[in-house]
This record gives C-alpha cells, structure tokens and sequence, in this order.
C-alpha cells in the first residue's frame, strides 16, 4: 500500500467515523462531504473514474446542497456539547468490522499488476482487451467499455446524475424566488 492510499484511507475513514459521532448538524454535512470527495478521489485511484465523478457529483455535490438547503429551511438546536456519547456495543462491533477489513486489505493483488484475477467472464474481458480500440477507436479500454460496449447503461447513469442536477436547480430556482 502506497502512502497515498494509506493516508487517504485514514482520511476516508476519520471522515466517516466524524460524520457518525459529531453532533453539530452543519459540521455533519461538511464533513460527510468531505467523505465523500474523499471516496471519489479513492475511486479515481482505482481507476474507475466514471464512478468517482458520480460519487463527486452526486455525494459531494447535489446531496451536499440539497442537505445545506434543508438545514437553511430548518432550525438549529443549540447543543451544550459537539461530540455524540458512543455507543459502546456499537462501536465494539464497528472495531472489530474494521479489523475483519484491514486483515483482508493485504490478500489483495495491487491496482495494475499482472496476477490480478480478471473477473465476470474471462473470455468477454479478453475480447474487451483485445478489441477494444478497433471496434471503438478509444484509446483508453475503461472508456471504450463505458462508451462503446455498454452505452445504454452509460447512458443511464448520465440520464440520472443529469435529473439530479436539473432537480437541485429547480430546487434551488424555487428558493431564490420564495424569498423575493
């Protein structure tokens, strides 16, 4: 594991411990935000950068607005403390998931190597990999997937993360025009 991945995993995983245990409503929706950045930087790390710019649009962006516009309409309790007593069952249980996960984190093969298992059907990923540019002139094979193999699933997603943001800003259109 690289120091990037390490210290974006501490990242990830001290933004999501935050997010559960911070009481103030407003520091929960920027710091589940920055969770959410987080996760999209560890997806485009992976290579798989049609999820991170869905989970940076939608996680970070349109929920993160639509949460700050509901606390806008909404009112803020004053709290005598900013920090949520734990449960402590839960939180056994949620330290002992994180050890069943952090075990497992090294039977991993690294991102690119060569005996990574190929996973789904080897023989479509083969012709993927073989046939990718010819069939679709894209240089890069994640994309020529995306855009050429499964285009109307691609299409889909674009379809949703489009309706969201149209959503958001008829939201939003709604609000600037209430308070006139």
């Amino acid at each position: 594991m690289s120091a990037f991945e390490a210290a974006l995993f501490v990242f990830v995983l001290t933004t999501a411990l935050a997010t559960a245990l911070l009481r103030d409503i407003l520091a929960v929706i920027i710091v589940f935000a920055a969770y959410s950045l987080g996760m999209a930087l560890f997806y485009a790390f992976l290579l798989a950068p049609d999820v991170a710019m869905t989970e940076a649009a939608i996680g970070a962006g349109v929920t993160t607005l639509l949460l700050l516009l509901a606390l806008v309409k909404t009112s803020r309790p004053d709290l005598d403390y900013w920090l949520e007593r734990p449960n402590i069952s839960a939180l056994v249980v949620f330290g002992a998931l994180l050890v069943v996960i952090i075990s497992t984190l090294g039977e991993f093969p690294a991102v690119g190597t060569a005996d990574a298992p190929i996973w789904e059907n080897p023989a479509v990923t083969q012709y993927y990999i073989e046939n990718a540019y010819s069939d679709t002139h894209v240089t890069n094979a994640v994309t020529s997937v995306l855009a050429g193999y499964r285009g109307f699933d691609t299409f889909g997603e674009a379809v949703v993360v489009f309706a969201a943001g149209i959503a958001t800003l008829l939201v939003l259109h709604r609000e600037v025009f209430t308070r006139e």
